[in-house]
């Protein structure tokens, strides 16, 4: 389980800008025209426009993409009633999850008002700024009372996700698991632990979906839930039990399904023997459930269970739901989430399970036997279809039931629309990360001793992503993470000028591949007291996965002793870096960026077989822009020259590939640009190049320095391409996530060479 730093924590939401998220407008808003046109007086044109038809608010601002997720802090997952303001880092990170899956921008809004009459008002007050309203973290019973007066006075989709978001994840699964038995749903018997808003809103569309009442019985912490109890709401006495029931040992007997959101370790194991045969238990308590994983399927093999954790099949995660049951209502600009759309969604959620997975959410979790099964009911978060699949769906139920303002009618160019929202960028680096996690690898870091490096190790085995190995003093190592709290445990110390048998078997080595290019035996044992060389070695013989360095020397003198030591791989004539744009329009890479000075035509034609074949490993079809400061033969010179016969090498030797140049980057870049000057050119066909091959090292690291800097882009790399196992170079002076970012892909990379297939890189 993922340990997370108290310390960490509060550095990564206090580091400037302070907490997760801002404003950033979406005009050109830089000469003196574009701020009259934005506020006084050009304003003032829909303004008036949407006086005179608010339904313009849609045409003329924001609202139809943004949505209020608001709390009074009073039921905050795992913390409890701490109020308005210590709920705010939640919400923010509500509204990230938001933007990040479905596109949908937010605004998180806490409120100082515990009284359902007077949270209900504000709320209410709020309609003409939102296109929806995500309620969050409100306690049981009031929550019931807040979301029912809201939908009923309010004309914009609304939704308390603690409710239904489970109910719609659990139901989705239990569908498919009733399917996988055998069991009709009406038939079943359920038991319930738990009775807050989550255990009843899952109840109530249990029984939408054919749940018989007299089959259920719930429980909370005082016990069953029967017509004597006084102490509870009218919404959770309508599950009242009518059986003579007292004890969850007597519910559990000849039981089908057991629902727990309630508290961990509240289910003995031997109440499993009692229930009926495969079993389907969803023990959802967070972060420990009601039953240990192991321990239920040690117990009964035949049971089917979800817990709400990462670590374990069948994680119940509401990310399944709010963001893509929002992004279909808001853009049908429904004017509530009834339970036509809920249903909507969950059948959508139970039928994408069924359908065969994708390679690329195979490889974000490292898994090629995910199908539709018993440790597969619901699909992966990392899943992109979701998307396309949920929303859709969504809509279209808002359609049919009467609640939908705008009608769809082009569904192919909606499915467009949904995948243009979201940028395939959102997920790339997601499902690296997920593909490193199902199978670490060992990473041996050349510069063991630097601060971030052990900070990046660190993070590296809380998250699950590689085995560090790091080399340097172990002394001074460990010195250095007394003094900045860190926690070395899991990671590997190797102090190779200790090593002394090994480093002699490594120059030996060492001597024998270079006895011919200049280096004696005893230059190889003196190389091997460097830890570029130590390292790289470790490499080559099998005793580590991947190797890093570069963090404080340049790439040069850097990349050199694994050039020597290991070497490229087999059909590679020269290695080459790549860097990876990630911009909200998408992601693009950038290639030579940091090894090539100045190539020729046709090494630059080896720097794209090289590039293609990296793009296509993040889940991307690359469409390859060959560079200069011409266009199409514009400008005569030697660059373009040699990018034009690049250009024409390439396409003899990769005909299968989308490429043309020689052009100009922003020709490359503008797809209309594009279509209205040079519709003759391959890209304009696919809307412009993801991939840019520069004539010279030069320009590449120019280019992704500036978009580092200026072009508020998040910048992965550098990758080296092209060497015969897992080593890449970092960028000098890299931040403690670019060098997790980079072990990941390391990582990756390695599990590739592992399973003998094509080499990421």
């Amino acid at each position: 389980m993922l340990k997370i730093n108290k310390q960490d924590a509060l550095n990564y939401h206090s580091q400037e800008p302070a907490g997760k998220i801002e404003v950033v407008p979406t005009k050109p808003v830089s000469t003196q025209s574009d701020l009259a046109l934005a506020y006084s007086p050009g304003v003032a044109e829909p303004c008036l426009a949407i006086a005179a038809n608010p339904d313009d608010v849609y045409k003329y601002t924001a609202k139809g993409n943004l949505v209020a997720v608001i709390s009074n802090g009073t039921a905050v997952l795992g913390l409890g009633n701490i109020g308005p303001e210590a709920s705010k880092p939640v919400m923010e990170g509500k509204g990230v999850l938001f933007k990040k899956f479905a596109g949908i921008d937010c605004f998180d809004i806490e409120i100082d008002a515990t009284d359902p009459d007077e949270f209900i008002r504000i709320v209410k007050a709020l309609e003409p700024t939102f296109g929806g309203i995500n309620l969050e973290d409100i306690k049981a019973p009031e929550c019931f009372r807040i979301e029912t007066a809201l939908r009923e006075q309010m004309n914009i989709p609304l939704m308390h996700d603690d409710q239904h978001g489970t109910a719609i994840i659990t139901s989705a699964a239990l569908l498919n698991a009733l399917e996988l038995v055998g069991k009709k749903i009406d038939e079943v018997q359920l038991v319930v632990s738990g009775a807050g808003a989550a255990a009843v809103s899952c109840l109530r569309l249990y029984l939408e979906l054919g749940v018989k009442l007299e089959n259920v019985v719930v429980f909370d912490k005082d016990g069953v839930i029967n017509h004597q109890r006084t102490d509870l709401a009218d919404m959770q006495m309508r599950f009242a039990t009518q059986r003579p029931i007292k004890t969850l040992a007597e519910a559990m007997r000849g039981a089908d399904v057991f629902l727990g959101l309630s508290a961990a370790n509240v289910l003995p194991a031997e109440l499993l023997l009692m229930m009926a045969d495969n079993p389907i238990v969803f023990a959802l308590a967070n972060p420990n459930p009601e039953i240990d994983y192991d321990l239920a399927m040690a117990t009964r093999p035949d049971i089917i269970m979800a817990t709400g954790r990462s670590d374990h099949p069948n994680q119940v995660n509401n990310v399944l739901g709010f963001p893509y049951i929002f992004r279909g209502a808001l853009d049908v600009r429904a004017t509530e989430i009834n339970e036509a759309m809920k249903l909507a969604a969950v059948h959508a959620l139970a039928e994408l399970a069924k359908d065969v997975v994708p390679d690329l959410v195979n490889k974000a979790y490292g898994d090629n036997t995910l199908a539709f099964g018993r440790t597969y009911l619901i699909p992966k978060p990392l899943d992109p279809r979701l998307i396309t699949t949920v929303s859709p769906a969504v809509a279209r139920a808002a359609m049919e039931s009467g609640v939908a303002r705008r009608q769809i009618t082009d569904w192919f160019a909606y499915e467009d629309e949904l995948r243009g929202r979201l940028g395939a960028n959102q997920k790339l680096l997601n499902r690296v990360t997920s593909a490193a996690k199902s199978n670490p690898k060992r990473v041996v870091f050349a510069e063991g001793d630097n601060y971030k490096i052990l900070k990046a190790a660190q993070t590296l085995v809380d998250e699950g992503i590689a085995k560090p190995v790091l080399l340097g003093n172990r002394q001074k190592l460990e010195e250095i993470a007394r003094a900045s709290n860190l926690d070395l445990t899991g990671c590997e110390i190797i102090d190779n000028i200790q090593e002394k048998a090994t480093r002699e078997e490594f120059a030996q080595l060492l001597f024998q591949k270079r006895q011919r290019k200049g280096i004696t035996l005893y230059e190889a044992q003196r190389l091997m007291r460097e830890r570029n060389y130590y390292g790289s070695m470790m490499l080559e013989t099998g005793q580590a996965d991947a190797f890093i360095t570069g963090l404080t020397k340049d790439y040069s003198k850097s990349i050199q002793p694994s050039l020597r030591v290991i070497g490229v791989d087999e059909g590679v004539k020269r290695v080459a870096g790549m860097y990876i744009i990630q911009h909200k329009r998408g992601p693009f890479f950038f290639a030579d960026t940091t090894v090539n000075i100045d190539p020729t035509a046709e090494e630059m034609v080896d720097i794209i077989g090289l590039a293609a074949r990296t793009v296509r490993f993040f889940d991307n079809e690359p469409h390859i822009a060959v560079l200069s400061y011409s266009n199409f033969g514009s400008n005569p010179g030697p660059i373009p020259d040699k990018s034009r016969r690049a250009t024409e090498l390439a396409k003899q030797r990769y005909p299968d590939l989308i490429l043309d140049g020689e052009m100009q980057a922003n020709t490359a870049l503008n797809p209309q640009l594009l279509q209205e000057q040079y519709p003759f050119s391959e890209l304009a066909k696919y809307g412009g190049a993801n991939t840019l091959i520069f004539p010279t090292v030069l320009a590449g690291n120019i280019a992704y320095k500036v978009m580092q800097e200026l072009g508020g882009a998040e910048v992965i790399g550098p990758v080296l391409m092209g060497m015969r196992k897992p080593v890449h170079i970092l960028q000098l002076g890299a931040s403690v996530r670019e060098i997790v970012n980079m072990a990941a892909i390391a990582v990756a990379d390695a599990q590739q060479l592992a399973k003998g297939r094509e080499k990421l890189v």
